[in-house]
């Protein structure tokens, strides 16, 4: 646990660590590109409350942006930050050859 700005936020601190990519997967997975260079598969079923019940429908959930580093839907109503992205997320290794 760490406080930012009056804040408390859960997990460790990842300084200046931001999305650089966003690819949704089958199943309401991501498979996110972080500045430090690695791959992780996020799955966003985590996410409870109904401010990301929009996710439930797959047109919202298939056009994520990303914001400074920060992924967003639904025209920036929904985002998640990149630290909760990374610390709830698993490595991703596949060969080059790989499809996801």
């Amino acid at each position: 646990m760490f406080i930012m700005d009056g804040v408390c936020y859960a997990g460790s601190f990842q300084e200046n660590i931001k999305v650089t990519e966003a690819k949704p997967l089958v199943g309401r997975m991501l498979l996110l590109t972080f500045s430090t260079g690695e791959k992780r598969l996020f799955d966003t079923n985590l996410l409870k409350g109904s401010a990301f019940s929009v996710l439930d429908d797959e047109k919202v959930f298939r056009n994520p942006s990303i914001f400074h580093g920060v992924v967003t839907w639904d025209n920036g109503n929904v985002d998640v930050a990149p630290e909760t992205l990374y610390h709830d997320s698993i490595a991703y290794e596949c060969e080059d050859a790989c499809q996801v």
